[in-house]
Parts: structure tokens; sequence; C-alpha cells
């Protein structure tokens, strides 16, 4: 089996498979790209993962996730700070060990509105200005953070940046190696600004990573689990791809699915299934080629 050159898996997708089964079914999928999370690496070790990356001669497409730094300063705010300093170090070094081609993207979720206040202005200048502390930190360890905004539904409590626009307001001030953005569909395929502003992000050399997945109503209950395979919900991945392509990405581009239903089926076919609705849906508008 071969899936296409661009596809990367993103861990999420089959997220109750362990590490060592997640790198196999990867691999024997045909992929040649992984997006990781930290909690899985953390399980293993990072030594010991990044000699099993190494092992699996598989690509990294990013490492999800940090950021979550709207709290106010004290001493929680100091420990999501570190946090984050330490996952860019994991990031550096999943990336070292990764095949060629890998990306040391580390994915950011901004954090929600911290309990008991209702000042969400206050939140987003936060997550400027953890951004001021930590980019010296990337730029140092060659890491790109990834700002991801997250649909409106989850502003309260998960992400302050909902728009791609708000994400590159954030990552203007820096240097684009250092500071990037996610453009995930589920997230912004919304927003009516949202080609506009991949334009921009390609024009700032911005686009850190592209994620894909599709949208469908009814929402579950927990709307956290409401992402579907592409293909199967109502998103334009034709426009999407092509602009993302335009805009001049030409990385590696994760399918990232958290739906409970899609988790508990059986790892190998959701591997496989991941790959045919890409072929079909986003493969046609792609380059053929990670960097063409």
């Amino acid at each position: 089996m071969t899936a296409h050159p661009r596809l990367s898996l993103n861990q999420a997708t089959i997220k109750y498979a362990p590490f060592d089964e997640a790198l196999r079914l990867t691999r024997a999928g045909g992929y040649e790209s992984i997006g990781l999370w930290r909690e899985p690496v953390a399980a293993v070790g990072l030594d010991e993962a990044a000699r099993r990356l190494a092992d699996s001669g598989l690509r990294v497409s990013s490492l999800c996730r940090c950021g979550f730094f709207t709290l106010p300063e004290g001493p929680e705010r100091r420990a999501a700070i570190d946090e984050n300093r330490r996952a860019i170090e994991e990031t550096a070094t999943l990336a070292a060990a990764g095949a060629p081609g890998s990306a040391a993207v580390l994915v950011l979720v901004a954090g929600g509105i911290p309990a008991g206040s209702t000042d969400l202005a206050g939140a987003r200048a936060r997550v400027s200005e953890a951004l001021g502390e930590l980019a010296p930190d990337a730029a140092a360890a060659g890491v790109t953070l990834a700002i991801e905004p997250l649909h409106p539904m989850y502003a309260s409590d998960r992400a302050v940046v909902s728009t791609l626009g708000q994400a590159l307001d954030l990552a203007e001030p820096f240097d684009a190696a250092t500071v990037g953005v996610v453009v995930d569909t589920f997230h912004v395929w919304w927003d009516p600004a949202v080609f506009g502003q991949i334009a921009r992000a390609g024009a700032s050399g911005r686009i850190a990573s592209y994620q894909v997945c599709d949208w469908a109503t009814p929402l579950p209950a927990d709307v956290l689990l409401a992402r579907h395979y592409p293909g199967d919900g109502v998103i334009d991945f034709t426009a999407f791809t092509r602009a993302v392509e335009a805009a001049g990405y030409a990385g590696d581009i994760e399918v990232e699915i958290f739906n409970e239903a899609i988790w508990d089926a059986a790892w190998a076919e959701v591997v496989e299934r991941t790959a045919s609705s890409f072929e079909r849906i986003v493969a046609p508008h792609l380059s053929a080629r990670v960097g063409a």
C-alpha cells in the first residue's frame, strides 16, 4: 500500500494506538510522515521515542501540542511557560530524529478565558506576551511555533484565537521561521475572510502546517469530537487546498480527526480509510512532493 507522499497521519486519528503501533501502522499504510503528540511520546520517554521514530523511517510533520498560556501572571502561568519550553526541546529532538524533510513545528493552542474572568481581550494579550517570551527559545532550537486558530465554539475553554487573521496578527512581530500559523480546515472553514488570510500567510511565509478533516452536523454532545474524514461533510477541500498550494505551502498535510467512532474502529482500517479519503478529496489539488 502506498499513500500520497505528502499525506501525514496525525497520531490523534488513531488516538488509542500505543506509540510503537502508531509508527508501525503508519509505515505499513504506506505513509511517509506522522504528526506526533506529546503524551504518547512521554509514555515511552523522549529519547526512546526519538530512537523508535528514527528506526521507523518516517518524517515527523509536527508535534502537538502546547500553548495554554492565557493565565494571568503567577505560578500557574510560569509553569505553563516552562512547559512550552520543554515542548520546544521535544520538538527539536524529534525533528532531528525523523527522516529527511521532518518539520520542527510545535502546534500551539492558545488557551481559553481563565476561570472567573470575562476579559477576552486580556487573555489574547497574554498570548502575545507568551510568544514574546518563547520566541528566543524557539529560534535557538530551530523550532517554529505554529499558532492554531480554533473554531469560535472553543473560545471560552480552549483557544481565544479564533481566526487565521488573529493568528497572523500575533505571529507578525516575529520572524516567520520562528512563529507561524496552522491552517486547519475544521476550524477555519466558516470564516468569510479565510482565503484572503491564507494568501496573507503565504506572502509572509507563515504557513507552518496544513491540517485537514471535515465538518458535519449534527455535532456530538462533546463538540471536541466532531471531526470527520475528508469528504464526509461540508468543507470545500478543493478551494482550501488550492488556496494553500497557491500560498506556497509545499510541506506535509496532516489528517487529524477527533471522533469517538473513528477512535473505536480498527486502527488499520482507519489508516487505510484516511489515505483513501485523502487521495480522493485532497490529493488531486496537490503538487506531488514535499518541498515541490
